[in-house]
């Protein structure tokens, strides 16, 4: 299995009733009827940036970050976040090089590293080689390339995990086990995929958080928060109101998008220079 769920969204009973709560909240707002646009915003004093999917595209990364840094500068904000929303290997063969760059900090930033579908498969693989029939599918042997596993080893998954294990930094090791569920900011929510619809953030399942598509994708509820979530790429931005999704293929289209939030204010720019105001 290509999963590791964990949380309070195990426990069947507790399951049952975050869902009946969620329905119970979502017939109680439309009883009500009309209510005033709700006006999203990050904490005072706070600019964030949240960037999306990198999948081992290097250039594209340190592109957006010039222009991130830029942008940055022109905020009176106190506090400064960076929040990278997962999925920074597979796909690219600089897998490698990108956790590099990420391991070598932001001067004057905070940073939230979030966790991908992809970056908790390589944690799989290193548990178990038979993840890798799976995992050749969707961009692990660039992965693996990366980190100087030979393609002759392509064909042997225990010698191609033993390889990983002997070249992979234990600092890359920490990163991967160590990176976050979510993060919240504000009305804002920062997760890799999205979220179950109706089930409050701490009871979801952390498979939803990294693999959630249709049931999250299709819904026009309120959730509660803003959810800024990667994973389903777009070719551009995909601003809802309840939503923003900023994976735009980098590894297709080199194009790697971020948003930026300052109080109300919503900025999504990206590795080839295009700018729009969103709101």
């Amino acid at each position: 299995m290509l999963q590791r769920q964990h949380g309070a969204n195990d426990n069947p009973a507790l399951t049952g009733l975050a869902i009946f709560l969620g329905a119970m909240k979502q017939m109680l707002n439309w009883l009500t009827g009309r209510k005033e646009k709700q006006q999203y915003r990050v904490a005072d004093g706070m600019w964030v940036a949240a960037i999306g999917d990198i999948h081992g595209q290097l250039d594209a990364l340190n592109l957006l970050l010039d222009q991130l840094l830029n942008v940055a500068a022109q905020s009176r904000a106190e506090r400064k976040v960076l929040v990278f929303l997962g999925d920074y290997v597979d796909r690219g063969l600089k897998s490698r090089q990108v956790i590099d760059r990420l391991l070598l900090g932001f001067d004057g930033f905070e940073t939230h590293f979030l966790r991908g579908n992809h970056d908790e498969t390589v944690l799989q693989f290193l548990n178990d080689p038979n993840v890798g029939d799976a995992w050749r599918n969707y961009g692990g042997l660039e992965t693996l390339a990366s980190y100087g596993v030979p393609r002759a080893a392509f064909s042997d998954w225990p010698q191609a995990q033993a390889i990983l294990k002997q070249n992979l930094p234990s600092a890359h090791m920490r990163f991967f086990e160590n990176l976050e569920n979510y993060f919240v900011c504000g009305s804002y929510l920062f997760v890799h995929a999205g979220i179950r619809p109706g089930i409050p953030i701490d009871m979801q399942a952390q498979h939803d958080l990294m693999w959630i598509r249709d049931d999250f994708l299709n819904s026009n509820v309120d959730h509660g928060y803003r959810v800024v979530h990667g994973h389903t790429p777009k070719e551009r931005p995909d601003v809802r109101p309840n939503r923003i999704g900023i994976d735009t293929g980098a590894y297709m289209t080199g194009a790697l998008t971020a948003v930026v939030l300052d109080g109300v204010s919503v900025l999504l720019l990206d590795s080839r220079g295009r700018v729009s105001q969103a709101s």
